[in-house]
């Protein structure tokens, strides 16, 4: 696992936080105020996502028109037959030798079909997941790291079930959910130079052009359009009840899940664990991880227009609460680590808690919660939060959250 570099004024005391206003997810540009849940979706809503794709992830493009999707394998007896696992690849020319990625899916052998889904990305390759040798190992770059099995920058065998603590797929199955993942790096290399050889590169070259513009999309908007390309698949599968998948992440896919939740309103849930800085905490507060960090350590996840606000994020357009509350109506869950100050759980919470205006609209209930809970004492309905002790992590203390809101939220 690795962090981002934290710069020598990084501050972890609230006195130190500063005073700060947050925007009105409800104050249109045109001065007036949203009252009711139509006026939000066919006003307000694409005036924030607008603001979000110019000034923090960048514009993405569509569909593309040609992709298809090929079955790799299948085991029906995946698990000691618990599960049925399959593998598919995704092209998104309609080319075998064009850009793509792999997907990992299993689908729980003992419950009635269709299942609903929860869907994520993983960071060293689909293989991590799991022990099962009966994926198939990425040969895609990957970060070299000793520890996951990552060697010369390519996975080996020593890095099956390395993530497996992250992804309690047993666990998730026999709660009556399918498990689908795809690995980030298929989509695009996860350094600085990545680009030139995931999707961004490819897109840019098609257009003739050699650098991005200020708001084109950085890495975190081609992890999430590849997370909307993977819906696209589930919503072909006849195992997979695509009405009710839930979209989740870890750290920077944390923030990745946000963002595709927010584009993509086809996932009915989206979920963030300790996404933090970029994500879920606010950008306005200064406390652990601040954009000017972001932008240091991390320049090609986010748009080329991002980095004016380093040196003073109150300029923004926008904060953490308006990404959350651009799940609305639908649900959407936070969750924060005691020990992750880096990520700024305060800052997370307080998002989440000003997202409920426009929640509120449909007559949706967020957090019953005026101030953070304590710690392991999960709060909220449509909006659900919690602070986990320990460190930056995603747990099967998490997962259990995850998997009871979800049975809330799917009337399971």
């Amino acid at each position: 696992m690795w962090v981002g570099i934290t710069a020598a004024a990084t501050n972890y005391d609230e006195e130190n936080v500063g005073t700060y206003t947050l925007p009105n997810p409800l104050a249109k540009t045109d001065g007036g105020i949203v009252t009711s849940a139509k006026e939000w979706m066919e006003q307000r809503r694409p005036e924030i996502l607008q603001l979000f794709e110019r000034h923090v992830y960048g514009r993405a493009p569509d569909r593309p028109q040609e992709m298809r999707f090929k079955i790799r394998n299948t085991d029906a007896k995946a698990l000691e037959g618990l599960a049925t696992r399959k593998e598919i690849t995704v092209l998104f020319t309609g080319k075998e030798d064009g850009p793509g990625m792999d997907l990992l899916v299993y689908i729980p052998n003992e419950k009635t079909k269709p299942v609903p889904a929860f869907l994520g990305m993983n960071f060293y390759g689909n293989q991590t997941i799991s022990g099962d040798p009966g994926i198939t190992i990425s040969k895609r770059w990957a970060r070299a790291s000793k520890e996951m099995g990552i060697e010369n920058d390519r996975a080996t065998e020593s890095s099956r079930g390395k993530h497996a603590s992250r992804w309690p797929v047993e666990m998730i199955l026999k709660r009556g959910y399918a498990v689908v993942t795809v690995y980030y790096g298929d989509l695009e290399p996860d350094h600085n130079e990545g680009w030139k050889d995931g999707i961004r590169g490819y897109y840019l070259r098609q257009q003739g052009k050699a650098e991005f513009a200020p708001d084109d999309w950085g890495a975190i908007a081609a992890w999430a359009w590849g997370l909307s390309r993977a819906m696209d698949y589930l919503a072909t599968d006849s195992d997979i009840d695509a009405k009710h998948v839930a979209v989740h992440g870890h750290s920077r896919l944390g923030k990745t899940a946000l963002w595709a939740g927010a584009i993509d309103d086809r996932f009915s849930i989206v979920i963030s664990n300790d996404s933090g800085e970029g994500g879920a905490a606010i950008a306005r507060r200064n406390f652990g991880e601040t954009v000017a960090d972001l932008n240091r350590a991390f320049p090609h996840w986010f748009c080329g227009a991002y980095k004016q606000y380093s040196a003073d994020p109150a300029k923004l357009p926008i904060d953490a609460h308006e990404l959350i509350a651009l799940a609305a109506p639908r649900f959407v869950y936070v969750a924060s680590a005691t020990e992750d100050r880096w990520a700024d759980p305060k800052g997370e919470f307080l998002a989440a808690k000003n997202a409920e205006p426009v929640f509120a609209l449909f007559g949706k209930e967020g957090l019953h919660a005026d101030s953070m809970p304590e710690a392991d004492r999960p709060v909220g309905k449509s909006i659900g939060y919690h602070l986990r002790t320990g460190k930056h992590d995603i747990t099967a203390y998490d997962w259990e959250q995850y998997l009871n809101f979800a049975d809330r939220a799917f009337g399971r």
